[in-house]
Formats: structure tokens, sequence, C-alpha cells
């Protein structure tokens, strides 16, 4: 009878942590099939619909607002509480510390591979400025930064394979480079995204909104990366079939991504904490790098389009800010995370003020000066 009971109260004691493990496991299939199809739709969006300027930089901005709100709002603090519970002596200078080599990582990927790309196909380099396109686009300014604007004319959605001969810029090859970098930046967000459903549902188990922050400002970057890829490829004159099975292929790197952060955290038992920490820190960082490299070069568009792509850009902050609404008020406060300070013996029980110091007066709450005495008192 005794070992049954025990046996039904272990069961008991399980039963929510199975059903939370099954929850977070199917919210991450869901989260990776769907920026698995987000990034294939924005493959082949050239194939359906007419791409604007206009409409490919209001998505940039706000898109971009909203990384940047994430990565601030979001992943920042999320890391910094992951650390306290490793017990870290310093959480908030080491997730500082990995923000900023995730910041610099992502800056020479950028300058080293030139994948992030969000040109038009067919209207080459205009940017809310004009340019006389019937000149064989002999601009005297060099497009070689991280931030490549000049992939080539490309051909308008629907033509097929290119008519146009292919430039320095968009060679046949050119699309290897930029999709390697995308590949890897693409797992570091399939991480990013594992990193923070674990981060959250260790400190929030009752909220159903586990890491959508980051899964929205993935899910809706995803579509602008695959289109870069298809467009160069389009450009190279490469056929319909190779750009779809590359992107295909591509689809599947954020939930690779994922697969890889939960297969490999298991093998750390003991320092998931600290890695889930430095890991999301790290995250914030590469989400800055990458929304600052879609905004900043909107300093340089014509004055009629700053104001739609600023209100884009405050709309994207915004929508990360009120993404924190959605997880209960306490997540984001210091008062929710242990804090690792060491103080000897003593135990730190604030809510009932239990203080068991030796020989301390702590707010009116007396306690005995000797503690042990021979009578054997316990301390009150």
């Amino acid at each position: 009878m005794v070992v049954s009971l025990s046996q039904n109260l272990t069961m008991n004691s399980l039963c929510p942590l199975l059903a939370l493990t099954v929850n977070v496991n199917a919210l991450l299939v869901a989260y990776c099939a769907l920026v698995a199809a987000a990034s294939f739709f924005g493959g082949i969006l050239p194939l359906l619909v007419k791409i604007t300027t206009a409409r490919m930089q209001l998505m940039v901005s706000l898109i971009g607002g909203l990384m940047l709100g994430v990565g601030l709002f979001h992943q920042l603090p999320h890391a910094v509480a992951a650390l306290e519970d490793s017990q870290s002596s310093s959480p908030l200078d080491l997730a500082i510390l990995w923000m900023m080599a995730g910041l610099l990582t992502l800056f020479f990927m950028l300058k080293a591979f030139h994948f992030h790309s969000h040109d038009v196909p067919g209207e080459g380099h205009d940017h809310g400025h004009s340019h006389d396109h019937s000149h064989s686009h002999d601009h005297s300014h060099d497009h070689s930064h991280s931030h490549d604007h000049s992939i080539g004319q490309l051909p308008i959605a629907g033509e097929g394979r290119s008519h146009v001969p292919p430039t320095p810029q968009a060679h046949q090859y050119s699309w290897l480079g930029i999709t390697f970098g995308l590949v890897v930046h693409t797992l570091i967000d399939g991480m990013a995204l594992a990193a923070s459903v674990k981060a959250e549902v260790t400190h929030t188990p009752e909220n159903w909104f586990v890491g959508v922050a980051t899964f929205l400002a993935i899910a809706l970057h995803k579509p602008l990366d695959s289109l870069a890829i298809t467009s160069l490829m389009m450009a190279g004159g490469w056929s319909k079939t190779s750009r779809l099975l590359v992107n295909l292929g591509y689809a599947t790197m954020c939930p690779l991504g994922v697969l890889l952060f939960q297969v490999g955290i298991e093998q750390f038992s003991g320092w998931q904490a600290l890695i889930v920490g430095c890991s999301l820190a790290f995250a914030a960082g590469a989400f800055m790098c990458i929304s600052l490299a879609d905004l900043l070069p909107e300093l340089n568009f014509q004055s009629e389009t700053r104001v739609p792509l600023s209100g884009a850009l405050l709309l994207g902050v915004a929508l990360a800010w009120g993404i924190g609404f959605l997880e209960p008020a306490h997540v984001h406060g210091s008062s929710s995370h242990r804090h690792g300070h060491s103080h000897g013996d003593s135990t730190h029980d604030h809510a009932g003020h239990d203080h068991s110091h030796d020989g301390h007066d702590h707010a009116g709450h007396d306690h005995p000066a000797e503690v042990g005495k021979a009578k054997g008192e316990a301390t009150p």
C-alpha cells in the first residue's frame, strides 16, 4: 500500500513536467514549420507577385525595428535572468560581453560574405532616388560594402530564365557565398529560437507564448533572405527547378539550428542555464547587427520616403514592446529571478523575513547574539 501510494505520488509530480515538455516540443515544432514555410514563400515570391521598391523598403524597416526591439526588450533581459540562475558572479557583464560577441560575429560575416541584400528583382538599385536606367549601370560609387544592394539587373517576376547578361555583381555563382553566409546566420537564428523558448519556459512555465517575440522576428525576416538567394540565382540564369531546390534546402536551416541546440544542450545538463544565457545574449547582438544593417542605409534615402520608413521602424519597435504584454507581468522584473549571491551560512528568505544571521538585527527582527548554547536553544 505504501509503495503504491509512493508510486502514485511520484507519477503525479512527473505529469505536469511531462506535459510541459510535450507542450514545449510541440510549440518548437510549430515554430519551425511556420518559419520554414515563411522562408520558402519568400523564395518563390517573385514568381507570384510584383515586388516594388517602396513595399520592400517598408517591409525592411518594419522587420528591422522588430528585430531591434526583440533583441533589447526580450532576448537580453532573458539572457541576464538565465545567467543569474547559473550563479554567475556578474550576469549583466557576461550578457553584454556575449551580446558584443554576437554583434561582431555577424558584422564580420556580413563583410566576408556580403549576404545581407534586399534588392527588388527587376528594379536594381533604387532606394527612393532616381537613376537613369538607360545607361549601362556604370555607377561611380562602390557597392562592395557589407549591406550589398547591387546584385545586378534582375529579371521581372514570371519571365523565367534571365535574358540579361550577368554583371560582375551577379555572375552565375555569386549566390553561393551569400547563401553560405545566410545558412550560418539562419542556424544561429534557430539556436536563438530554441534558447528563447528554453529560457522563457524556465521562468514562466504558465505562459503559453514562450519565445513568440524571437519567432516573429525570424519568421518575418526569413522571406527577405530567401528572396535574396533566389533573386541572385535568377540573375545568374539558373533554372526554376534549381531555385526551388535551393530554396527548399535553405528553408530547413532554421529547424536544423533548433534541433542542434536541443540535442547539444542535453549533453551539458549542469551548464544549461549558462549556455542558454550566453546563447540568448549572443542572439541579441546578432539581431542588433542585422537590424542596423537594414536600417542605417535609410539615412541616404530621399526625404519623401523618410517619414513612412521611420513610421514603419517605430511600428516594429512598438510591436516588439507590445509582445511583452503577452507575458506575465513579472517576467522582465528583477524580483522574479534568483540571485546567486552567497552570504556564507546565512539564509535569505525575504518572503518570510527569516534571517538566520549570527548577531545581526534586521529591521526590528531580534536575533540572539549567541547561538547553540549549552541548552541547545533554537534560533527563533
